[in-house]
This record gives C-alpha cells, structure tokens and sequence, in this order.
C-alpha cells in the first residue's frame, strides 16, 4: 500500500494517520519511541497492513504477473497502481473530495511539522510541487512517480519502462485491486478492534 491508501484507512483518528505516514519512514526503536502512544498505534497499523497486503494471493497473483526485469519491483509498482487505482473511485470510498482530504492531510502534517522526519518533510515538498495526493488519480502521475522511485534507488532499474507495460498491466490491477481492498478494509477493522480491546483505549 501506498501514502493514500494508509492515510484512508487509518480513518478519522489523528494519531493513526500520523502515523500512516510515518510508517514509511520512522526507523528503530528510538525514533519509535519519540512519539505518542497514539501516532505508535499509527505506525504499527501501518506496518500490520504492508504485512497483510503482502499475504493475500491476490496480491501474490499480481505480483506472478510481471517478468524480468520487472519482476523484482513489481511490490512498488502494485504500490503506486493501487492509489492510482483508489483515486478513480474515491467517491465510493471517502465523503468528502480527494482535493479536501488531501488539504486535511497537509494540515495534519502542519500541526505536527516539528515531528516530522526530514525524509518525510522532503517527500511533502515534492508532493507540493505536483499536487499529490489529489493528482493519483492522473494515470501519466503515477507513471511520473514510479520514474522517480527509480532515481532514487541505487541500482539500475526499469522503473523508468513502465509505461511500456501499463496498459496490459493497469486492468489487472484494477480487477485485483476490486477484490483484496475490501479485505484490507475488514482486516484493519478487526485489527482497530482488538487494539482497543486489549489497550481498552
């Protein structure tokens, strides 16, 4: 899953969606530390979420689809696919606009600008150069970002080729992406629930 995704299924609590977005970039048990009981809660759900993506055999078929040399980076382009996927039905998910809850989130992140990491602050400068979150739902963004999560890595990749295979692989997506959200959805449910249970929180 990727930023959007986490943010909307940590709901309205702001502590989860702190911690959604953070759950890409906080590291040890020291910088975990430095933040409440609340964003930690945030952070874990994230991480329980990438854990249970990764094991549904939707996802593992998807990830079958892709030959070399895409295969090895075929999680990050499910990734990317699925906010891309998410933005085209936003309305079927979420009341208010993608535009507004994207607002809501940079104000978020400006009440707590003081917590976070530096990585995280330069992913929002860059998200504030091209209209993220709201401009997933742009097929030829998505594209755009995957070329960048390429730059960034430190050994050669084809990140940049996608558009070579996304029209075979986009209706793929879509039709998988159908079918485990909702049971991303329920298992984030059950999960919420037997955290307050046992924190009575």
């Amino acid at each position: 899953m990727n930023f959007l995704a986490h943010l909307l299924l940590a709901g309205e609590d702001e502590g989860l969606r702190l911690g959604a977005m953070l759950g890409d970039f906080v590291r040890g048990k020291q910088a975990f530390g430095e933040y409440d009981a609340g964003v930690q809660r945030g952070i874990r759900l994230h991480r329980h979420i990438d854990a249970y993506t990764d094991s549904l055999n939707g996802i593992g078929e998807l990830r079958s689809w892709f030959q070399p040399p895409f295969r090895r980076y075929g999680g990050i382009i499910i990734d990317l696919a699925f906010d891309y996927e998410l933005s085209k039905r936003w309305a079927d998910y979420c009341e208010s606009s993608l535009e507004d809850f994207d607002q809501g989130v940079r104000d978020m992140l400006d009440r707590h600008h003081g917590q976070l990491p530096e990585r995280l602050d330069g992913f929002m400068r860059y998200a504030d150069r091209r209209g993220l979150f709201a401009a997933y739902r742009q097929e030829s963004e998505i594209l755009y970002s995957l070329r960048g999560v390429g730059r960034r890595l430190t050994r050669p990749n084809p990140l940049h080729r996608v558009h070579e295979i996304w029209d075979e692989f986009e209706p793929r997506a879509d039709q998988c992406f159908e079918t485990v959200f909702a049971e991303i959805q329920s298992e984030v449910a059950e999960w919420l629930k037997s955290k307050s249970t046992i924190t009575g929180s």
